[in-house]
């Protein structure tokens, strides 16, 4: 689809523009709130997202979006945008770079546009369907491994796993990993994209949180998606992985703790 590219380059300037705006906030003390749902939000927040919404709204009217701070707008359109303006909060709070911006396009429920801008590194991967996946305009792959034993894997949270009865699955890919990172948030299933890490484990997952990896993972070579392997943003958890390593990954997976 030739309009990809005009959507993908709509989503990078937006993605841009709010990764600047996070930037004049970030490491200067910004006071902190604590949202119903027990996580944080600061005025950077809501600023980067009104300006995504702005911006987004007036390149594309007639289409849908999705935000974590102002909800839904739309959402039952062809095209619906899912946007996080400072996805990984608690490290932007605490000055710790490793936050990022997410911009992904869905058209009739499949994402085909999909931005990870990560400001405060200077870090963007981003892809379209058929155009491949760019880490700052490179294309890259994801890494081809020689198995598990060799893999590295990131996770957000390590206490997440067992709060979300994954403690079981999470104990097992451990013993059978070379090394576990905590290079959390969009940043870890970025790394995924970029061939810099072979596994991204989150055991709990907002639709917002994840909007663009579909289409990153998916052009890069690898599958993003819940722990049955099924490609999607509403699973409620993710995983980021190279098609070569799922085989070996699955069966770790499954059963849920009783």
């Amino acid at each position: 689809m030739p309009e990809l590219q005009r959507y993908l380059d709509v989503a990078l300037e937006a993605a841009f523009q709010a990764g600047r705006r996070t930037l004049a906030h970030f490491g200067t003390g910004v006071a902190v709130e604590t949202k119903g749902d027990d996580t944080p939000v600061t005025v950077a927040d809501r600023e980067a997202e009104a300006l995504l919404r702005a911006h987004l709204g007036r390149a594309f009217p007639d289409h849908g979006i999705v935000g974590e701070e102002e909800g839904a707008d739309r959402e039952d359109a062809s095209h619906v945008w899912w946007v996080d303006p400072i996805d990984g909060t608690k490290s932007f709070v605490r000055g710790v770079p490793l936050y990022g911006v997410l911009v992904g396009l869905a058209i009739e429920g499949r994402v085909e546009v999909g931005v990870a801008h990560f400001p405060a590194l200077g870090m963007t991967v981003s892809a379209a369907s058929g155009h491949g996946t760019r880490l700052d305009g490179r294309p890259v792959r994801v890494r081809t491994s020689a198995g598990l034993a060799d893999a590295y894997v990131g996770f957000t949270d390590a206490g997440s796993f067992a709060r979300h009865g994954r403690a079981g699955a999470w104990a097992r890919v451990q013993a059978a990993t070379a090394f576990q990172a905590g290079w959390g948030d969009a940043y870890g299933h970025a790394l995924v994209a970029a061939g810099r890490l072979d596994v991204m484990l989150d055991p709990v997952m907002h639709a917002w949180d994840c909007g663009p990896f579909p289409v990153l993972l998916r052009e890069a070579g690898g599958r993003f998606g819940d722990w049955r392997g099924v490609e999607t943003i509403h699973g409620g958890e993710a995983l980021s992985v190279s098609e070569g390593l799922w085989p070996e990954l699955e069966p770790l997976l499954e059963p849920r703790d009783a």
